[in-house]
């Protein structure tokens, strides 16, 4: 065991090896599995309440205090307070919302939805971008890398031009990433190459990049990315009063998020900070369903840390075999090969939790009621809420509980989506959306063509009642 109070750790339990928290890497050097940062509590000092974050409330000059992650460092120590890199993420916010509620099935206020298209470049990475920046600054890294479907390219690339403190090239596949994001990474001035193939095409190029030419990636195989996103549920708890909600519904793409939740609430319990933890469901795109397939219909658990590899290695070989490709309005979620498989097992396992696939037709009519709630979010987003609607017809949730679903993007991340759903009719869908298997727009709020005539005007808004 290393002497430090935070390192890096080995998931897999028939190794465990640990390095240092100054090291960079992507994975275990001595068997190839994912890597954890551990904390030797015995040597924190940790808060013997999640109240006393509340202190900070009235410090928020204090740009760490301020941030929505890093007021939560005590929970996240790896790095000093003068080593953290921070741009005001994590001002988000947690709201009941009463139609939602009703769509879902539960009761007016216990659907909430934790809106993550707040931060700085419109999604959740922020969170654990804000952590990996810092490790990067840490270990003196001048180049950052990612491969990303949008968001985590916008949100490097953010971070990058904000600090000044290191270039970043992002690679994205061809016809894979919505203009909302890919203009994000191009304005904030990050290197963009386009790969001749989709997000797992990427993600295989630059971590052999990264890995040839010594850049740090940023993808959430980094295992610091994944501490920040752990600050999401901390503010989830904290805009419950630090109450445990029963469900976090989340969308399931490279499972970071998925995974980065089971870690916060297995060390909050192992602190005794929360006296239960909550269920976690994770929802994927029917076109993008490779965990609901592992582990709801081949059932791959995480058994321990000794998961059936052979098994998940031979669905991977049958999926190449086949040249299968995710395919999904909901791109922020289209990737087939999640990094993070592994760990999201571990949060199933920790969390009691549940895995569910949706359809495009079901994402684009939840986004439309979470609209019409207030919230506007990208596709990908609304596969939470359609998710817990699943669950709540099949009588998983019930109507007493309390269901928390994250939102983790903004809007305008793909506003082509929103309107061509709006644009459409009931009974004419629009074309491409059609081509992609959308059949209706039941909850479609388009604009009505009036010509300019005041008389006519008003007739038409009396019409519309």
């Amino acid at each position: 065991m290393p002497t430090e109070s935070a390192y890096q750790i080995c998931i897999n339990p028939a190794c465990r090896k640990t390095y240092s928290v100054d090291e960079v890497l992507s994975g275990c050097t001595q068997c190839g599995n994912l890597l954890d940062i551990a904390y030797d509590w015995n040597k924190l000092p940790v808060p013997k309440s999640l109240r006393e974050f509340e202190a900070r409330w009235s410090s928020r000059s204090n740009p760490l205090d301020y941030s929505g992650v890093w007021r939560f460092r005590e929970l996240m120590r790896f790095a000093a307070d003068d080593q953290i890199v921070t741009i005001g993420e994590g001002q988000t916010q947690l709201r009941a919302t009463a139609s939602v509620a009703k769509y879902v099935g539960v009761k007016d206020q216990n659907l909430l939805l934790q809106y993550e298209g707040l931060n700085p470049s419109g999604s959740f990475k922020d969170n654990g971008m804000t952590a990996a920046s810092t490790h990067a600054r840490m270990v003196g890294a001048k180049m950052t890398a990612c491969a990303s479907t949008g968001n985590t390219s916008a949100s490097l690339a953010i971070y990058g031009s904000a600090t000044g403190l290191f270039d970043v090239v992002v690679f994205v596949g061809s016809g894979k990433i919505a203009f909302g994001k890919l203009s994000q990474a191009l304005d904030y001035g990050s290197k963009t190459l386009q790969i001749e193939g989709d997000f797992d095409d990427a993600l295989k190029q630059v971590r052999d990049v990264c890995k040839a030419e010594k850049i740090y990636l940023c993808n959430s195989v980094n295992p610091f990315r994944l501490e920040g996103q752990k600050s999401i549920m901390f503010r989830v708890l904290e805009g419950l009063g630090w109450d445990v909600p029963d469900w976090i519904v989340a969308p399931g793409g490279n499972l970071g998020n998925s995974s980065a939740f089971g870690k916060a609430f297995s060390e909050l319990k192992e602190l005794g900070l929360i006296s239960r933890i909550p269920r976690l469901a994770v929802i994927n795109a029917a076109g993008a369903n490779t965990l609901n397939q592992l582990y709801g219909q081949q059932g791959i658990r995480w058994n321990g840390g000794y998961t059936d590899d052979a098994k998940i290695d031979g669905f991977f070989d049958v999926m190449d075999r086949e040249n299968r490709r995710a395919s999904t309005l909901a791109t922020a979620i289209e990737i087939n090969r999640p990094v993070n498989l592994k760990k999201c097992l571990r949060a199933l396992d920790v969390c009691n939790g549940v895995v569910r696939e949706v359809s495009d037709q079901a994402i684009l009519d939840a986004k439309a009621k979470i609209g019409a709630g207030g919230f506007g979010c990208e596709p990908a987003s609304a596969a939470s809420v359609a998710g817990a609607r699943l669950l709540r017809e099949e009588g998983i949730i019930a109507p007493s509980d309390r269901v928390v679903c994250i939102l983790t993007g903004h809007q305008l991340k793909d506003p082509n989506a929103t309107v061509g759903y709006h644009s459409s009719l009931p009974h004419r869908i629009d074309p491409k959306l059609a081509s992609m298997g959308i059949q209706s727009a039941s909850f479609a709020n388009g604009p009505v063509p009036v010509p300019n005539n005041l008389e006519r005007i008003l007739e038409v808004l009396r019409e519309l009642g």
